[in-house]
């Protein structure tokens, strides 16, 4: 493997196993102030056990959030010394506060949140929660508008070979931001209301803590459903977007290799690159024209549309990723939608079936999670800023390969390690179950 190919391998796969946590996080932060709304407004107890429960795990989640993700900005030095010598004036700025403003505000917070329940008192404490939450999504706004520079550049001139900031509120602004900030939030929101769920699930099948089961899954279940189909929303205009201004990564996305009039949207099929075909597909005739350009005779380009060195590469690995998350997405609106008719109709506390599916649910909104951000990522290629400059030019040429596959051992030995201790904590805290207000005092 080449330098170049080791430093894309590097970097994704730092940033994969960083994303695991703050999508957990994200979501959860609006879950734990729901909670404390409630238990302010009724003085019910049972949510601010859940507070205190799921605030554990929030923080351990940041925890490792914050450790996984700090190395990534040494990275881009490290790693794509010549992308951030030309484009770091820009980005820069996002990154920068990022750091500043929603970093510091949800650390502090979290500190109040976490031990400062009886000093803070319930409205002290329901503020540290509301604070907490919007500095998480601060952050998670920050983080996706440097992305989505990256996708579609906006607000900047070119002085001597770098990057200027023109206009840092194009720059927070970006069209980009209209689909896929909402896109990212409302994923993080499914992967909270999952993991909620399938806890509250297992607890109500093994025959404990269920007053808190009942509490989790009364907001994880009808959250987890409006989240799904917001996603399905947001992802549909994200699409739009994708075919307005990356023709070529939508062709590739659907395994389109041909220009069509009324292109078919490609349910099953293995893109064959070589021979330029999908085979095997199964297939919704002019679904594609009418889902992304609302007419069913419309034009959709095709991979031949475009010269072959602007087309992503990877083709097949984007192809499955993409169908892979929209998959994901379909089957999350089917298990919340069963779940909430069950949860209404006041079944789904005695039905194992549906406790054991949601139980067994935990793992794959992290799967269509990282399978979205790899789609979204692959479909850029081969540019590192859409467009402007081409990954093979922003990567640092001076390191070699071997030096990059030492420093990727060495990041893999010391994630493994992290994640037998996080798995380890994560489940004594769940063994441990919900805190009374008595262990609080």
């Amino acid at each position: 493997m080449d330098a170049l190919s080791l430093h894309r391998f590097h970097f994704a796969f730092t940033i994969t196993y960083h994303y695991l946590f703050p999508q957990l996080t994200m979501g959860l932060a609006l879950m734990i102030f729901l909670w404390k709304t409630q238990a302010v407004r009724t003085g019910d107890e049972r949510y601010n056990r859940a507070v205190r429960f799921w605030s554990k795990l929030f923080g351990l989640n940041f925890a490792m959030g914050v450790v996984t993700g700090i190395p990534m900005e040494f990275q881009f030095g490290t790693n794509w010394a010549q992308f951030s010598k030309a484009a770091g004036g820009v980005i820069g700025q996002t990154l920068a506060m990022e750091g500043v403003f929603s970093f510091f505000l949800e650390s502090t917070f979290l500190g109040f949140l976490l031990f400062g329940e009886k000093r803070l008192g319930q409205v002290g404490h329901w503020f540290a929660s509301l604070c907490v939450f919007v500095g998480s999504w601060l952050s998670g706004y920050f983080i996706v508008a440097t992305d989505a520079f990256m996708q579609h550049p906006v607000g900047y001139t070119v002085e001597g070979g770098q990057m200027v900031l023109d206009s840092f509120w194009e720059l927070l602004l970006n069209p980009w931001l209209v689909w896929q900030y909402p896109h990212t939030m409302l994923g993080s929101v499914a992967t909270a209301s999952f993991v909620v769920a399938s806890i509250g699930a297992i607890y109500l099948l093994l025959g404990k803590f269920e007053d808190d089961a009942k509490t989790f899954l009364k907001l994880a279940v009808p959250m987890g459903l409006a989240g799904a189909l917001l996603l399905g929303f947001t992802g549909d205009g994200q699409g739009r977007q994708v075919a307005r201004h990356q023709p070529a990564t939508l062709a590739a996305m659907e395994g389109l290799f041909e220009t069509e009039e009324g292109a078919p949207l490609v349910l099953i099929g293995q893109p064959d690159v070589e021979n330029r075909r999908l085979d095997n597909p199964i297939e919704i005739p002019q679904a594609l024209s009418i889902l992304t350009y609302k007419r069913w005779g419309a034009e959709v380009k095709g991979l031949d549309a475009f010269p072959e060195e602007d087309w992503p590469d990877a083709i097949p690995l984007l192809y499955y990723s993409f169908h892979i998350m929209v998959g994901l997405g379909t089957i999350f609106i089917a298990i919340m939608a069963a779940a909430s008719w069950l949860l209404w109709s006041g079944r789904l506390f005695q039905a194992r079936w549906m406790l054991w599916t949601l139980a067994l649910s935990l793992p794959f909104p992290y799967i269509a999670n990282t399978a979205g951000w790899t789609a979204a990522e692959l479909g850029r290629q081969p540019w590192v800023i859409y467009g402007v400059m081409r990954t093979a030019d922003g990567y640092s040429a001076n390191v070699s390969a071997g030096n990059t596959m030492f420093s990727l051992l060495g990041f893999m030995g010391i994630y493994t390690l992290l994640t037998f201790l996080f798995l380890f904590l994560a489940y004594r805290e769940i063994e441990h179950g919900p805190q009374p207000a008595r262990e609080v005092e």
